[in-house]
């Protein structure tokens, strides 16, 4: 009597966070727990087997002229290594929409897809995204295919319970329970500080990745992506891309597009710290500080400057840089947003227009031909789009190599490395870099800015 009634009360704490959410009404309800829910969402989750191709490395003495001679040319040749990759996803649409995270199927030469019922499909990633490890599938040949709807995941409350549903460990379809331990997670789940996430108890082990995570009504509330652990199994502490999220990518594939587009900021802000509050005469932290602004920022063109308090972006509390992203970016790109600045003891909302980053200056991709020393070498003037593509400063100028080419990356040089000058000329625009290695003479010296450190990379010819 005491579990029937622990588990009723249950039910009814789900209803208050979710209104539309119906509380057994008899024994037998009672007794199927969570049946329904999942007879409901299940066929909508699907397995996701991805093949992955990677070039072996070579070993220094095959290369060299001596053992090639006495072996062949054949000798020590690397061979092709071919990954399979094993996760979970989701189908957003009867035409065969699916979306997994970009860990699992991003780098792909192949990927199959099968449902409960054991069809399989051949699949495509129509629009991935690596920093929000989202990806978007499009089924070959799909069509009448289940499929779960996305729920307002602003409307997820702390306390509710959720289903995990995916393939942890390849065993097949599992569902395990638990509820909402979190909101507004930023940080914590992939390193890189730029992930917004939902924590869930519910058990997610590899090859639950980009399985769904629902509610008591079958709806998704997000999509299941990593877990905080030490030992690589499961300790309670999960993580979800909320389901605002994934519509937008979703809407986007939708487009065509290729490449997720989220509205620029131009800015770099700071969380909140007491320190901080303090020093702005603050009684509460909160919000984010702008640190830098660009120029071409809509928001400086808004009115907003460094020093400013961002509080709350359309009506929402914004406590970290990762989650004013993820509010601009579940508006979308082409319409404004209403920002709430907190200057001082005032309180002002301002609109600012949600734009792509700009392509301002042109970026003159240009790739060195073979009467250079390094062709194949693909360099671009940094601008808005690149700052936000190559993760550089807001402050960078100058020229940014987006393919380093064969013998650029044997001279040491990687996409994102930012050149600065050649043989002491400076360099300002692609051109300059074509010029300078044209006829460079016997030895090459290329200043570049990596990140934060300033390098010298020196080879002969």
């Amino acid at each position: 009597m005491l579990r029937q009634t622990f588990i009723a009360a249950l039910f009814a704490c789900a209803s208050v966070a979710h209104a539309e959410t119906r509380v057994p009404q008899s024994q037998a309800e009672i007794s199927m727990g969570f049946t329904p829910v999942v007879k409901q969402a299940a066929p909508a989750v699907v397995n996701i087997y991805a093949k992955i191709v990677r070039q072996g490395r070579a070993n220094p003495l095959f290369t060299d002229p001596f053992f090639r001679d006495f072996f062949g040319d054949g000798f020590g040749v690397p061979q092709p290594r071919v990954q399979n990759s094993l996760g979970s996803g989701v189908i957003l649409s009867e035409d065969g929409y699916v979306v997994s995270n970009y860990h699992v199927v991003g780098a792909a030469t192949e990927i199959r897809v099968v449902t409960t019922d054991r069809r399989e499909y051949s699949a495509e990633v129509v629009l991935g995204d690596r920093e929000s490890d989202i990806a978007i599938l499009r089924l070959t040949e799909a069509e009448d295919l289940p499929f779960l709807t996305l729920r307002d995941s602003d409307q997820v409350a702390v306390g509710e319970l959720a289903l995990a549903i995916g393939n942890p460990f390849g065993v097949g379809q599992t569902v395990s329970s638990g509820i909402i331990s979190g909101l507004a997670r930023t940080g914590t789940a992939t390193g890189n500080a730029r992930g917004y996430f939902i924590q869930t108890d519910a058990p997610i082990n590899p090859g639950n990745s980009g399985g769904a995570l629902i509610d008591v009504n079958g709806d998704l509330i997000g999509i299941n992506t990593s877990i905080l652990t030490r030992s690589g199994g499961s300790n309670g502490i999960g993580f979800a891309i909320p389901a605002n999220l994934v519509a937008e990518y979703l809407d986007q594939a939708r487009a065509g597009n290729e490449r997720f587009i989220s509205p620029w900021a131009g800015m770099a802000g700071q969380h909140m710290s007491a320190d901080i509050a303090e020093s702005l005469g603050l009684a509460v932290p909160e919000g984010v500080v702008i640190s830098d602004l660009h120029a071409l920022s809509p928001l400086a063109e808004a009115g907003l400057s460094v020093g400013d308090v961002i509080t709350h972006v359309d009506g929402e509390e914004v406590n970290s840089p990762a989650e004013m992203k993820f509010r601009m970016s579940i508006a979308g790109v082409g319409g404004t947003s209403v920002l709430t600045r907190l200057k001082g003891a005032d309180r002002q909302e301002i609109e600012v227009a949600l734009i792509p980053a700009p392509e301002t200056p042109a970026s003159e991709e240009t790739t060195l031909g073979d009467g250079t020393v390094l062709p194949g070498l693909v360099v671009a003037r940094v601008n808005p789009s690149l700052i936000t593509r190559l993760g550089l400063s807001l402050s960078q100028e100058g020229v940014a190599v987006l393919d380093p080419g064969a013998l650029g990356a044997r001279a040491g040089l990687r996409p994102g490395d930012v050149v600065n000058a050649i043989n002491g000329t400076a360099v300002v625009r692609p051109e300059d870099v074509v010029g300078a290695l044209t006829d460079p003479g016997r030895r090459v010296q290329m200043d570049i800015l990596r990140g934060n450190r300033s390098v010298s990379l020196r080879f002969r010819l």
